[in-house]
This record gives C-alpha cells, structure tokens and sequence, in this order.
C-alpha cells in the first residue's frame, strides 16, 4: 500500500500505527498541488495520484490545525501558513497572532482526514479530532508541525512533550489511522486473493 507523503514525521508517526497490518511503500517524487478546498479534497488529490502511479491501494491524510479565535485558520492551509516555511516559523507565528489572547478564548484543534483508495479505485474517508488550547510559549522536543504550541489538557502537556507511544493513542492522526486499520481489518478477506500453500501479503 503506497503512502502518499513526503512529510518524514507523518510517515514515521503513520507506520507506528498501521505498520503491523500493512506494508507501507513511501511515494517517490514530488506530488501534486493539493489545490481542495477541504481536508478531504486534498487528501483525495494525493492518495488518487499514488494509486494511479503505482497502481496499487493508497493512503493520503490532510491536517491542520483549527484555531477558535483566528476563525478556524490556518486550517486547510497549515502547511503553507502565510507562505512561512520552517515548522518554527509557523508557531512562532500563531504565538505571535494570540499574544495577550486569555486562556479561555486561545481553543483549538487539530484535524486529520485520511482517504484510503482501494483497489478499485473508489475513496473511503476517515476522519480524527483532538482537542486542545494554544499554548503560550512552545514546550517538548516530540512530534513537528505545530506540536510544541498544541496544549493537550487532559494530559497537561503539550503534543510536543508527549512520548511517541502516548501520543499515538490520542491524536488526530492516529484517531483517524486507527479508524483506517479498523476497516481494513474488517474487510481484509474480500480484499485479498487467497494464494493456495502460501500466506497472503497486503500491500
């Protein structure tokens, strides 16, 4: 199954999730525009062109990070954030755009929506939350994007801060691969060919 990413943080964070039930195939070369108006769209752009290069099941996932008092940005466009480039640069940013903000008005979210192509070439969508408040200065050396600026209250601590194997059990993203893996699962017999003498591979 071809992933649709050039982002060696998601790949990482995305293979300790699903790894153990698919083979994952990174894409190789530069991917399309993601011109969507929606997460989902942007996904749909990318795992539709792994599929049709590789011709094989691909994923693809779209996330942002959602912030209340902004109006919901940066959103679709948290990858090219007010054209900044560095990760740094764009948390730096939002620290910026909330300075003097009080707690209660600094909510935000994370968003992810995975689309999965399957052999057929039809979509499926799945789609994870996690909730949180904007942090006032960034903290921890974990995770990219916009992690060190993402403050988890249930856990008290920033995305950043949290061990790989903890923030896999509740992020966005993993809410959203974990709901993939599910359905994956659960059709895996009729997704396969069965091989006689053999055991199956999934790709």
């Amino acid at each position: 199954m071809v992933l649709a990413t050039g982002n060696l943080g998601k790949v990482r964070e995305i293979s300790q999730l699903i790894g153990d039930v698919v083979e994952l195939i990174p894409y190789e070369g530069a991917l399309p525009e993601e011109t969507g108006t929606t997460y989902a769209e942007n996904a749909y752009i990318k795992a539709k062109a792994a599929f049709d290069k590789y011709h094989l099941p691909s994923l693809a996932d779209d996330s942002g990070l959602e912030v209340d008092f902004l109006g919901g940005q940066p959103g679709i466009h948290s990858n090219r954030f007010l054209g900044l480039k560095s990760d740094q640069e764009k948390y730096m940013r939002i620290l910026e755009l909330l300075e003097g903000v009080p707690w209660q008005k600094r909510t935000a979210r994370f968003r992810c929506l995975v689309c999965y192509v399957d052999r057929t070439g039809a979509a499926h969508y799945f789609e994870g939350v996690a909730e949180g408040y904007i942090a006032t200065e960034p903290a921890g050396e974990g995770g990219f994007g916009y992690d060190p600026v993402f403050y988890y209250p249930p856990l008290q601590k920033t995305f950043a801060q949290l061990p790989a194997q903890v923030k896999n059990q509740i992020s966005h993203r993993s809410q959203a691969f974990l709901k993939f893996k599910e359905y994956y699962l659960s059709t895996i017999e009729s997704m396969r060919t069965p091989r006689r003498g053999g055991e199956d591979k999934h790709e």
